[in-house]
């Protein structure tokens, strides 16, 4: 028996099978970039979160070094001297949100995760000298002022800022009672 071999016709192929392979190539190449821009993104959103995660903890450690201060009962001059303000004005803007007082706030030098240092920035502001301690004194019936209650105690407001180019801001606040 004998073989007989189909006898192609080259003139009549017009590369459909290039045609098609250049498509699915194509497509193929669209979605590969398709998927590296979801898992980029995803990237830089988990290193945003972890940039301010680190800006939140630097923040707290700040605004506890500004209740530190304020521990101290220190009476502030009216306006604002190197992040320690006196009791503000109502009618005026608060002071956190003037950039000159900012400027010369004090630093908290934070060290945190792999040696990296934040330099993150506090004011402590005086709210008011003469504040019934809440929960410390009672005067109810026959029984006196317990001996722990001056009948005054210290109201700050700490705001602390990290902030720096590029970088996340993260801002907190307390108000700070010092019997």
């Amino acid at each position: 028996m004998k073989r007989m071999h189909p006898v192609v016709d080259w003139q009549a192929q017009r590369g459909a099978t290039l045609v098609v392979v250049l498509i699915l190539l194509l497509v193929m190449t669209l979605l590969a970039l398709a998927s590296m821009r979801g898992t980029l993104l995803e990237e830089r959103m988990s290193a945003n979160q972890y940039d301010r995660s680190l800006s939140f903890q630097a923040v707290e450690a700040a605004l506890r070094e500004g209740e530190d201060v304020a521990a101290q009962k220190v009476i502030y001059a009216a306006g604002c001297a190197n992040g320690l303000c006196g009791i503000p004005d109502p009618s005026a803007a608060p002071v956190w949100t003037n950039a000159d007082v900012w400027a010369a706030a004090p630093e908290a030098v934070v060290l945190l995760d792999d040696d990296l240092t934040a330099r993150p920035k506090y004011i402590v502001e005086l709210l008011a000298t003469n504040v019934p301690p809440k929960g410390t004194c009672t005067t109810e019936g026959d029984v006196s002022m317990t001996s722990g209650c001056t009948g005054r105690e210290y109201r700050y407001r700490i705001t602390a800022r990290s902030q720096a180019d590029d970088r996340a801001e993260v801002m907190l606040q307390s108000i700070y009672a010092v019997p």
